[in-house]
């Protein structure tokens, strides 16, 4: 067997050195999955007896936002609970039929479709381990008692007891919640019925994975009968559970979950950050790729259980390294609705306890959202995208201390580098590399190398991610506009011109010195985008009446799927504007000279 040294793991190890591999499908390996609540999302109300009257078409919500979601990079949608419920989802009372305030199953094959056709996975929220008390088998036994042919549908059923509802019988319920009556998994004609279910899932909608709720109580052999009976509907299924401690081989293996969900590195990233202690994340990563080889592990910050991670943070500042490690480390990142902009929400008690973490938002309507955090959140999903050493490569410490960590990812010679910095100041790190230069892919800086290493300066509170600055860098994965202050104690690629006060309207030019004038070309602008000309993200432009901004990223206007640029202006106060791709790349006639409506100027600071 291949052992590990102190810092460094490769991934994957051979599987028949390791008992303990899973088979993730390849394809997970490749993603970054946007997390929804869809009740809250949809501002559903409380309970479905609540609602009244017909189903209300909210789940095709989600389509809207799929110009967002490819924006971002997402290339996987997790979904909680969609199926009908009395209150919150996690009460089933019917596997095959779409939650009435959600809308129908016809709305939700319209999600679907829209979602594959762009390229976007659907995992959905498998609750197996209990039922609402309004499911069929559980209002029979309520009617039939001793003679009902569900008796043996649940657990601890006793007709000589009785419950917190009165119900003249006592029965199993989920951690003491008895509206979640446990289901008695080790009976067949159960198991048969859940995997009906799931193959209607996929048969009707083609999904691509399930989240297991409460994946600990759940009995295993079930978990490994449902593991073979998905794999055989389709190779490629992806299975996780939700687990919080313990020892994660006992649920993720070749026979069970492909990878459960990593409450460890989530609890890592935001105390790390917190107590400014990085051996505390470092530590946890080291331990799992020793422990669990290659399972390739659910990575998140936040989710619809927790405190948003805004809220987590004793220092907003940080909040963007929280990312960059999320992204970077082994395993699928995953976003959890809304939180890519910033907002905060604690967990509460009582009823309403999840309510602020389980917000209904509008896309154009989001409070105090942080449009540089989206931004940062965008450019790594794209880094993810294009370098596989990212997705799935080997895992090397090179520089940690309490403040500042630096690590690299390899595969097949590909090299990245994630350099760290949450101190009270700069920090340089030295990095020994065969690159001649390295760039980092966050703000565009270049950094040369001299006898073999780069020193690179990260400014307090920010992250770069570095590779080769050999490598091309395409219009999808251009470096995002990120600011960083000056100065940066490296040399590094001649900064764009400095962004000057000017609106957007127009303003007055000085005159220059004829002989030092521009010849211009006059006449009518040519139609369409003028050839060779394409937009850089993270590109510094200035507007033909002299207002200077920087591409955020290129989205698609949900009508018509035509591009639209969403680039901001930086110059008084911050604004975030959108105009179609065909505009903003177009010539004008300005008073008779023909130029670019924006003027590319380099890359952003």
């Amino acid at each position: 067997m291949a052992i590990a040294t102190e810092n460094y793991f490769p991934i994957p190890r051979f599987r028949k050195e390791c008992s303990n591999m899973s088979n993730s499908p390849e394809w997970i390996k490749k993603s970054a999955v946007y997390h929804i609540y869809p009740m809250g999302f949809c501002g559903c109300e409380r309970t479905r007896a609540e609602l009244g009257g017909e189903p209300v078409h909210r789940i095709k919500k989600i389509i809207e936002w799929i110009p967002h979601l490819k924006s971002m990079n997402i290339n996987a949608v997790y979904l909680g609970p969609i199926f009908e419920s009395a209150a919150h989802g996690y009460d089933t009372s019917d596997y095959t039929k779409i939650d009435a305030r959600l809308g129908t199953n016809e709305d939700f094959t319209e999600v679907c479709e829209a979602l594959h056709k762009n390229g976007i996975r659907i995992i959905l929220d498998g609750v197996f381990n209990h039922v609402g008390r309004e499911h069929h088998a559980f209002l029979d036994v309520k009617e039939n008692r001793e003679r009902s042919r569900y008796c043996g549908w649940f657990c601890g059923l006793n007709f000589g007891g009785n419950s917190p509802y009165n119900d003249g019988f006592w029965y199993e319920g989920w951690n003491n919640c008895y509206d979640l009556v446990k289901l008695n998994l080790k009976n067949g004609e159960v198991v048969d019925y859940l995997l009906s279910a799931v193959k209607m899932w996929i048969e009707k909608w083609d999904i691509d994975g399930i989240r297991f709720d409460a994946a600990d109580c759940l009995d295993p052999e079930f978990i490994k009968r449902i593991h073979s009976f998905t794999r055989s509907l389709k190779p490629d299924f992806w299975l996780m559970g939700e687990i919080i401690h313990g020892d994660y081989r006992r649920w993720a293996n070749p026979e069970m979950f492909d990878c459960v969900t990593n409450y460890q590195c989530y609890k890592g990233i935001y105390s790390s950050h917190n107590d400014r202690n990085y051996f505390e994340i470092a530590h946890s990563i080291e331990y799992q790729m020793g422990q669990y080889g290659d399972t390739y592990m659910y990575n998140f910050v936040d989710n619809h259980d927790v405190a948003r991670l805004a809220s987590q943070l004793t220092d907003y500042d940080r909040i963007y390294c929280c990312y960059t490690l999320l992204y970077t480390m082994y395993g699928v990142p995953s976003i959890y609705y809304g939180s890519e902009f910033g907002i905060k929400g604690e967990k509460g008690r009582g009823a309403d306890a999840d309510m602020a973490i389980r917000p209904c938002l509008e896309l154009d309507d989001i409070p105090g959202r942080d449009d540089k955090l989206l931004a940062h959140i965008s450019a790594l999903g794209a880094i993810r995208n294009e370098f596989p050493a990212v997705q799935s490569g080997s895992y090397k410490k090179l520089d940690l201390k309490n403040q500042t960590f630096l690590y690299q990812r390899e595969k097949d010679g590909q090299v990245v580098y994630i350099a760290l910095n949450i101190s009270d100041g700069d920090y340089t790190f030295n990095i020994q590399t065969g690159a001649n230069a390295l760039a980092d892919r966050l703000s565009g800086k270049h950094f040369t190398a001299s006898n073999g290493s780069v020193s690179v300066t990260v400014p307090k509170n920010h992250s770069m991610v570095l590779v080769d600055a050999n490598i091309p860098v395409s219009e999808k994965t251009a470096p995002a506009a990120e600011t960083i202050p000056e100065p940066v104690k490296a040399e590094q690629s001649a900064p764009a011109p400095a962004p000057q006060p000017v609106p957007e309207k127009p303003a007055p030019v000085p005159e220059q010195p004829k002989e030092e004038a521009k010849p211009v070309q006059k006449g009518t602008p040519s139609a369409g985008i003028p050839e060779g000309r394409k937009i850089v993200i993270g590109g510094h432009y200035k507007h033909f009446k002299g207002g200077d901004y920087v591409v955020l990223n290129v989205a698609y206007d949900h009508e018509t799927m035509e591009k639209q640029v969403v680039y901001m202006q930086v110059y008084d106060k911050p604004r975030v504007w959108v105009r179609p791709l065909s505009m903003f790349l177009e010539d004008v006639n300005d008073n008779g000279n023909i130029k670019p409506r924006f003027e590319f100027m380099g890359m952003a600071e």
